[in-house]
């Protein structure tokens, strides 16, 4: 459980130095065996936690080690651990991704990788932070997909683990400013994916990379 802990801790200060948090915005979380959780802790900046900062939960939310509160948005993390088969979950408030969460219903397909996230990615409505509603949103949001964007809030990916995770998150951002960008000439629109040929990549990232990788989480090249 401590290795998983610095993992969890590594990802979360990465999301910082990498720009897709300002201060304590943002959690992270990772499952370890099947009832336990490891959470970031409320309110707590990531350069401040060590060992003695672990915080885990079960499933149903009750604290099972460490003093410190579980982040707000414990809601939506337990969520997507009941309902899908995630290992890890990464929340943040990315530039980019939140932007272009208060334009659309969906990231349309702008590029291919959006099929590495299971298709265009769709928006959850708006609903307070740290709610059940803002929860059963997300879940909605993620039928189908790894990732989602929260309206006018943030992003939610999930992965077999903490690098999936942050990978489809990072991904996500990439493509939401690429559409930003595109879509910012005046009299122009960009150009889109057909969902057959999402389909076609979609069949082709299980053959991408090395024997026994998991399909891609950066552009392919």
């Amino acid at each position: 459980m401590r290795e998983a802990w610095r993992q969890l801790v590594d990802t979360a200060r990465r999301t910082v130095a990498d720009g897709l948090v300002v201060g304590t915005s943002g959690n992270v979380s990772v499952r370890v065996g099947e009832d336990t959780v490891l959470v970031t802790p409320s309110g707590v900046p990531y350069d401040r936690l060590g060992p003695d900062e672990l915080c885990a939960v079960d499933l149903d939310g009750r604290r099972t080690a460490g003093a410190l509160k579980p982040t707000s948005e414990l809601p939506m993390h337990l969520a997507v651990y009941r309902n899908t088969a995630a290992r890890a979950v990464v929340h943040t408030h990315a530039v980019h991704a939140t932007a272009v969460s208060t334009l659309v219903d969906e990231l349309p397909a702008v590029h291919y990788m959006v099929a590495a996230l299971g298709g265009p990615v769709r928006v959850a409505p708006y609903a307070t932070y740290g709610t059940e509603e803002l929860a059963t949103g997300m879940l909605a949001a993620l039928a189908g997909r790894s990732a989602c964007l929260l309206q006018n809030h943030g992003t939610l990916t999930y992965g077999a683990d903490l690098d999936e995770a942050y990978d489809r998150t990072a991904q996500l951002e990439w493509m939401c400013r690429v559409w930003l960008a595109a879509s910012s000439l005046p009299g122009r629109a960009p150009t889109l994916i057909p969902p057959d040929e999402l389909r076609r990549v979609a069949r082709k990232f299980q053959e991408y990379g090395q024997e026994s990788t998991a399909p891609p989480s950066a552009p392919a090249g």
